[in-house]
C-alpha cells in the first residue's frame, strides 16, 4: 500500500476484542509493508553491525604493514556506508509509510463508524473521547506499527551478528552471546510498572481532553450564567494532574534509558579486560580483538529499539483499547453486551451482509412507545422530555439507545420497523437511503452553499425547492452581498460558509440544514425541532412549504409548536414514554389536558379548568377563544404575506 494510493477501498473489518487484538489484527494487515520495511532494515543494520569486521581487518593491515588490504580495507568502509545510508533511506521511508498507512486506516475505521452511528455516536461515548481516538491515540497506535519492522530488523541483526561473533572468536563470543540477551531482559521488570505510569497518563490526558471539549461546546452558556472560572479552574487541576502524571511516567522511562546505557558500557568494559588479557596471552590478535569490541559498541544502537518497542507498545496499548471500545459500537445494542461483543468480532458482517431486494417503504412504528406514522402523512410528535424525544428520534433513524427514566426503554431497545422491516437488521445504506433524522442541533460544514447541499440525493427535490420552503429567501440575500462583497459575484451557491455555520445565526443555520435534508427526498423525513430558532411568522411559512414539498413522503416532526402542530395531518402524544394520545391538534387540545399543558406551557391545573370551558384567572381563556386566537394567528399571516407579495 502506498501513500497516494489512500485512502483504501475497504480498510476491512477490525478484531475488537480488546487492544492487543486490535494492534495484531492492524499489524496482520499491514504484513506487506512490515516485511518491506524489515528488510531495508536488515540491509541497514547489517551494514553498520559489518563496520567492526572492516575496522578489524584495516587494523591488522596496519600491524602487517599491507598496504592492498589496508586498501581494501578502506573500499570495504565506503561500501559499507553507501549501503547504509540506502538502507537508512529506505527504512525511514518504508516505516513511515507504514505509520501513515496504519494511522489512515483506523481513521478510515473511525470515520466508517462515525457515518453508520451518526448522532448516536456521543451519546453512546463522551466526545472528548471520540477527539481523543481520532487524533492522539490514532498517532500512537501508528507508532508502534511503525517502530515493530525496526524492532524486527534489530532482533534479527542482534541474534545473527552474535551468532557470528561465537564462530569467528569463540572465547569472546560466547561472552557477548550470553551478554546481550540479558541486556534486553534486564528492563523487562521495569516496563509493567512504565506501562501502568503511561495509562494513568493517558487516562487524565483523555479525561482534560473531554473536559476541554465540553468546556469550549459550552462556552456561550458558561459566559452567560458566568461559569467561566469554574471551569477554567477545573481545567488548570486536570492539567496539572496530567503533567505530575507525565512527570512520574517520564521517571520511569529515564530510569530505563539509564539502565539501557549503563549494562551496555558493564558489557563493554568486561569485554575489553578479558580481550586484554586474551592478547596478551596471545590466544587473540589484536585485530580480532578490535572487531569484537567495535561489535559490541555498534550493537548498543540496535539494542536502542528494545526501549523505543516496549514504549511504543505501552503508550499504544491504551490507544487501541479506546480505539477498539469505539469501534466495537454496534447500530444495535438488542442483544446485550455479550451479543455486541460477539457481533464486533465479524465487524457487524451480518448487517451488512443483508441487502435490501427492494427499496424500503411502508408505516414506521417504534415498538418502545407505539408510536405510528402512516406512510405519505405528516406526523407531528409532542413530547414533553427533550431528552426522550432524542431517543425516539434515534430509534426511528434504526439507532437504538439506552433509555432514561420513564422513557420504558431499559437495556438495549429495538430499533422502528419501516413496513416491518427493523432498520437495525438492513444494510446501513439501504437504512440511510429510507429514514433520514435530522437533528435538534445539525451541524453545516465549511464550504460553499452549493457544497453543502450536494448530499445523496433522490434527484426528485431540486436545491431551490428546498431552500424555498425552508423560507432561506433572506439567508441567500446575505450570503449573495457577501459573495459580491468577498468576490464580485453577488452568486449565494459559491459563498463560503465556515466552520459550524457560525458566520450565521441560529436561525439561518436552522433553516439551511432543513433546506438540506429536504434535498435528499427520502422516503422517511425525521425532523427534531426545526422551528425552534425561528419567528413565529417563518414558524408557519416553514411548516407549510414543508406540508407542500413532503407530499406523499413519510414526514415526522418533533415539536411542540401549535403553528406546526396545527398543520399536521396528524399529531401523536408521547408521555412518559408511551403514545398516549392520537389525533389532531385541536382534537388533543380539546380532550387532552395533559397534552394542552405541554403545548401551551400551562401548569396541569390550569389545563384542566380550561378544558372545563372556566377561566382560569385574568389570563385564562376557554377552548373557543384558543380556537379563535389560532384562527387570528393564521389571517395575520395570511395578511402579512399579501403585504410582501404586493411590496
Amino acid at each position: 500500500m502506498h501513500i497516494r494510493d489512500l485512502p483504501y477501498p475497504d480498510p476491512g473489518r477490525p478484531d475488537v476484542r480488546s487492544g492487543p487484538r486490535f494492534l495484531f489484527w492492524l499489524g496482520r494487515n499491514q504484513l506487506g509493508g512490515q516485511i518491506k520495511a524489515a528488510l531495508w532494515g536488515l540491509v541497514h543494520m547489517a551494514a553498520l553491525v559489518s563496520f567492526p569486521l572492516a575496522i578489524g581487518f584495516g587494523v591488522q593491515a596496519v600491524v602487517d604493514r599491507s598496504g592492498s588490504r589496508l586498501a581494501m580495507a578502506g573500499a570495504l568502509m565506503v561500501g559499507l556506508t553507501a549501503l547504509t545510508a540506502l538502507g537508512d533511506a529506505m527504512l525511514h521511508r518504508a516505516a513511515v509509510t507504514n505509520w501513515i498507512t496504519a494511522a489512515a486506516r483506523v481513521q478510515q475505521l473511525l470515520a466508517r463508524k462515525a457515518v453508520e452511528l451518526g448522532s448516536a455516536l456521543t451519546r453512546k461515548v463522551a466526545a472528548g473521547e471520540v477527539v481523543a481516538v481520532s487524533t492522539g491515540d490514532v498517532e500512537k497506535i501508528g507508532w508502534f506499527v511503525e517502530a515493530l519492522s525496526r524492532f524486527t530488523a534489530a532482533a534479527i541483526t542482534t541474534v545473527a551478528l552474535c551468532v557470528a561473533l561465537v564462530l569467528y572468536q569463540p572465547a569472546l563470543g560466547v561472552v557477548v552471546a550470553v551478554g546481550v540477551p540479558a541486556l534486553a531482559l534486564a528492563v523487562l521488570p521495569l516496563l509493567p510498572r512504565a506501562a501502568r505510569r503511561a495509562d494513568d497518563q493517558r487516562e487524565k490526558a483523555g479525561r482534560a481532553t473531554e473536559l476541554a471539549s465540553d468546556t469550549v461546546a459550552g462556552l456561550r452558556v458558561l459566559r452567560g450564567i458566568g461559569g467561566e472560572e469554574l471551569f477554567l479552574d477545573r481545567y488548570r487541576k486536570a492539567s496539572q494532574e496530567v503533567r505530575a502524571a507525565a512527570v512520574r511516567s517520564a521517571r520511569m522511562w529515564a530510569l530505563i534509558a539509564a539502565v539501557q546505557v549503563a549494562l551496555p558500557g558493564l558489557l563493554l568494559i568486561g569485554v575489553v579486560w578479558y580481550g586484554a588479557s586474551l592478547a596478551r596471552d596471545g590466544r587473540i590478535e589484536v585485530g580480532e580483538l578490535v572487531t569484537v569490541y567495535s561489535a559490541v559498541t555498534f550493537l548498543l544502537f540496535p539494542l536502542r529499539h528494545v526501549e523505543e518497542i516496549a514504549m511504543a507498545y505501552s503508550f499504544s496499548r491504551p490507544s487501541a483499547r479506546r480505539a477498539a471500545r469505539v469501534l466495537a459500537l454496534r447500530r444495535s445494542s438488542a442483544g446485550g453486551e455479550g451479543a455486541a461483543t460477539a457481533a464486533s468480532v465479524d465487524g457487524g458482517e451480518r448487517a451488512e451482509a443483508q441487502e435490501a431486494t427492494a427499496p424500503l417503504g411502508g408505516d414506521l412504528y417504534d415498538p418502545v412507545s407505539g408510536m405510528l406514522a402512516p406512510s405519505g402523512v405528516l406526523t407531528a410528535v409532542v413530547c414533553g422530555d427533550p431528552d426522550a424525544a432524542g431517543r425516539l428520534a434515534d430509534r426511528l433513524g434504526g439507532h437504538p439507545a439506552h433509555g432514561g427514566p420513564g422513557d420504558g426503554d431499559h437495556g438495549g431497545a429495538p430499533s422502528a420497523l419501516l413496513g416491518g422491516v427493523a432498520l437495525d437488521e438492513v444494510a446501513l445504506a439501504s437504512a440511510r437511503t429510507a429514514v433520514l433524522v435530522q437533528d435538534k442541533d445539525p451541524v453545516l460544514l465549511s464550504g460553499t452553499l452549493a457544497e453543502l447541499l450536494d448530499v445523496p440525493r433522490s434527484g426528485e427535490v431540486p436545491a431551490e425547492k428546498a431552500l424555498e420552503a425552508a423560507q432561506c429567501g433572506d439567508v441567500l440575500e446575505a450570503l449573495a452581498q457577501a459573495s459580491a462583497a468577498d468576490e464580485g459575484d453577488a452568486d449565494p451557491m459559491r459563498t463560503r460558509i465556515t466552520e459550524r455555520g457560525r458566520s450565521l445565526s441560529g436561525g439561518q443555520r436552522q433553516r439551511l440544514a432543513l433546506a438540506r435534508s429536504l434535498v435528499t427526498d427520502p422516503e422517511v423525513l425525521v425532523l427534531d425541532e426545526p422551528t425552534s430558532a425561528v419567528d413565529s411568522h417563518t414558524e408557519a411559512r416553514i411548516a407549510d412549504g414543508v406540508r407542500r414539498l413532503r407530499t406523499g413522503r413519510t414526514t415526522i416532526v418533533f415539536t411542540s409548536s401549535p403553528l406546526v402542530l396545527d398543520r399536521a395531518d396528524r399529531v401523536v402524544f408521547v408521555a412518559d414514554g408511551k403514545a398516549a394520545g392520537v389525533g389532531t391538534h385541536r382534537e388533543l387540545l380539546g380532550t387532552d389536558p395533559a397534552y394542552r399543558a405541554v403545548v401551551t406551557r400551562e401548569a396541569d391545573g390550569e389545563a384542566a379548568v380550561r378544558s372545563a370551558g372556566r377561566p382560569a384567572g385574568p389570563a385564562g381563556h376557554g377552548l373557543e377563544d384558543l380556537a379563535r386566537e389560532d384562527v387570528a394567528r393564521e389571517d395575520i399571516g395570511r395578511i402579512e404575506e399579501q403585504i410582501e407579495e404586493s411590496a
